[in-house]
């Protein structure tokens, strides 16, 4: 524990942790002082972790217990990781290229993700994240009193359902083993503005994609907040962009972080294992 160190980006959020281990177990004291970086940084990366699938799994179960990934096929002996994958010629469109909070169309969407870096290529494929909370507590007060108090409809219809972007059309082309499904077309309620339930910290929860609408709310007064509230909540200035390395850990708080994948790496593979930590709090 005394050789951690916690070195902030500079950007919006995120840091970058050293001296652990993570192909070992962990110590309570150094699960407290992980878990206390990822509260205030919100993103953590962990370079150099030689991780098998069974260290992925044990890492995440320190932070809670495993998610729900509802629309993605598991590996091979490990049912709670999703393989995100593409392939060097694959042309079907970049898999989670908007801004989302993951699975948050659920009754309890997890707390937090966790994926490891297996084959990277050698430039692009970056991550955005956007600070939520940095976004709430800069927002202007009248888009604030637009969206206080209010409930977003949440669905997965747009990307799960079989007629959505993973859908029955997409699957066959796209090496990633997504799995769509009509339960993508139920609906969820939660509210714009969440209160963190470790922190207590105010934050924007979710984004258009996602929220599908406003309860109470139609037409042009609906689209026009969903709107405004898409444009600000991924403005640039609470984004951190993340760079990857092979054998890299990055953690995510999804309770207040939105991110996106990106391309740029046409003609090489790329694959990351992934693991939900589900809700805990």
């Amino acid at each position: 524990m005394a050789g951690l160190t916690i070195s902030p980006s500079g950007q919006a959020c995120g840091a970058t942790v050293g001296g652990v281990d993570l192909t070992t177990d962990l110590d309570p004291r150094t699960v407290a002082e992980i878990r206390a970086a990822w509260l205030e940084h919100k993103v953590l990366a962990f370079p150099d972790q030689a991780m098998t699938d069974h260290d992925l799994e044990r890492f995440t179960q320190y932070f809670g217990p495993f998610g729900d990934d509802p629309y993605f096929a598991s590996i091979d002996g490990h049912p709670n990781i999703a393989a995100i994958a593409r392939r060097a010629d694959e042309t079907s469109p970049l898999f989670a290229e908007n801004w989302h909070a993951d699975w948050s169309f659920q009754e309890f969407p997890p707390d937090g993700t966790c994926l490891f870096g297996k084959v990277i290529p050698p430039s692009g494929g970056d991550t955005l994240f956007a600070d939520q909370q940095a976004a709430l507590a800069a927002m202007p007060a009248e888009l604030r009193n637009r969206v206080d108090g209010k409930l977003a409809i949440h669905s997965a219809r747009g990307g799960y359902a079989p007629d959505g972007t993973y859908g029955d059309d997409d699957v066959a082309e796209r090496s990633m083993q997504i799995r769509p499904d009509e339960s993508a077309y139920a609906t969820r309620t939660h509210p714009f503005i969440r209160t963190h339930p470790e922190t207590g910290a105010e934050t924007l929860y979710s984004v258009l994609g996602y929220i599908i609408g406003v309860e109470g709310l139609d037409g042009d007064e609906e689209k026009e907040l969903l709107y405004d509230l898409y444009a600000w909540q991924v403005r640039e200035e609470f984004q951190y962009r993340h760079p990857w390395e092979a054998n890299m850990l990055v953690m995510w708080d999804n309770r207040c972080i939105l991110h996106r994948a990106t391309g740029g790496y046409d003609g090489y593979d790329r694959l990351l294992h992934r693991c939900t930590i589900g809700f805990g709090t």
